[in-house]
């Protein structure tokens, strides 16, 4: 891939810095939505609305798309569709500030993930920020020596996020970015559904929640994954991840201005440690090999 012009890289980083806060806003309105409406079931509506909004405005570049980028779209779809369930799923059992933290993992497992199936190799610097995180992670979730059944399934979910953002950073191209998105939305939104079955989804209760899920399936489903995937074609995924690193900290923002967390000491110390692995994984890498160069030139 050739370098992004210098302004496309700043749109591109600016569009990222918008859908970290539109997801972050999200937590505390998916805390309350899930304690009335099953995860699959809200998943399901959201994305279902997310893709038949995105159908109708994209397809004739979806028509376009080749065989193989079919594949990877879904392919790219499956991994987000999935990880979506396990998130919402966690958020059930944690609050909503802890959620976004331990989702924001993803950035740590984005690395590793290059190491293991990129074959990358990895500065020391690395280990030292999967450390940080442990300890960060585990300042704001452990109740004594365990961890919360909600935390291990949101980790789960960013390790997939992290696979996520792999494949996308390989896979997006500036001319298929849109229908390349389309795709990933129509797959996220078959997996959520066929978790519904053989019911078939709940409709949500009252136009509150109809509200909240008609934002989150246009602004932080379509539109976020529109430019996620229209900006990672104009960053290499190490750019890409550290603006990313900022969701967990509008979640917990959101969270405690407009949802039920409270700010404790546990929540700036945990929060505070992984944002430092974050940009330690992220920033470090610069000075060698950095991971991302096996997907994307630096740009």
């Amino acid at each position: 891939m050739n370098a992004a012009p210098a302004r496309h890289v700043t749109i591109a980083t600016f569009g990222l810095i918008a859908v970290t806060a539109i997801w972050g806003s999200t937590f505390f309105l998916i805390k309350d939505l899930v304690a009335r409406l099953p995860v699959a079931d809200f998943l399901a509506v959201r994305f279902l609305i997310a893709a038949l909004s995105m159908v109708l405005l994209f397809h004739r570049p979806l028509m376009r798309l080749q065989r193989r980028e079919w594949m990877q779209g879904m392919a790219l779809g499956a991994v987000y569709g999935v990880a979506q369930l396990l998130q919402t799923t966690g958020l059930e059992h944690t609050s909503a500030s802890i959620s976004g933290f331990a989702t924001g993992m993803y950035v740590v497992f984005t690395p590793l993930l290059g190491m293991v199936l990129l074959r990358q190799r990895l500065p020391s610097v690395t280990w030292i920020a999967v450390l940080l995180s442990v300890g960060g992670l585990a300042l704001l979730a452990l109740h004594g020596l365990s961890v919360g059944y909600g935390v291990w399934l949101t980790l789960a979910s960013a390790a997939l996020y992290g696979l996520h953002i792999v494949g996308l950073g390989a896979w997006s191209r500036p001319g298929s970015a849109f229908a390349l998105s389309t795709v990933q939305m129509l797959m996220i939104a078959a997996i959520c559904l066929s978790a519904t079955l053989p019911k078939g989804p709940m409709l949500p209760p009252d136009g509150g929640a109809w509200l909240a899920v008609v934002y989150m399936a246009l602004a932080a489903g379509a539109g976020a994954m529109l430019v996620q995937t229209w900006a990672q074609a104009h960053l290499s995924p190490t750019r890409a991840a550290i603006v990313m690193t900022l969701e967990p900290v509008f979640a917990a923002g959101f969270a405690v201005a407009f949802g039920h967390d409270a700010l404790t000491w546990r929540m700036v110390g945990g929060g505070a440690l992984i944002l430092a692995a974050m940009y330690l994984v992220e920033l470090a890498p610069r000075s060698g090999a950095l991971q991302a160069e096996g997907l994307h030139h630096e740009v």
